[in-house]
């Protein structure tokens, strides 16, 4: 299955419990929509977080953020990894 990495920006008041509470509602509607969430990055400085997933299309990931409530900004196919 294609990989996926999104990007959420200006996130505010980002801590590591926000992140797992993000990543934790994004896992309960993957499976509805065929997708797959492997990991998560996130800079609180920034408020930018990265998200890695595997998913049929770049719209199956962005539709399992929108339900989860934190839609990404960018959502790019990950085509080369080592």
């Amino acid at each position: 299955m294609p990989l996926y990495m999104d990007v959420h920006t200006k996130i505010k008041d980002l801590t590591q419990e926000k992140l797992a509470e993000d990543h934790r509602k994004d896992l309960e509607y993957e499976q509805a929509e065929g997708v797959h969430f492997k990991e998560a990055w996130a800079d609180p400085e920034t408020g930018t977080c990265f998200c890695l997933s595997e998913a049929p299309d770049q719209d199956a990931v962005r539709r399992v953020h929108r339900r989860a409530g934190h839609p990404a900004n960018e959502v790019y196919p990950v085509t080369l990894h080592v």
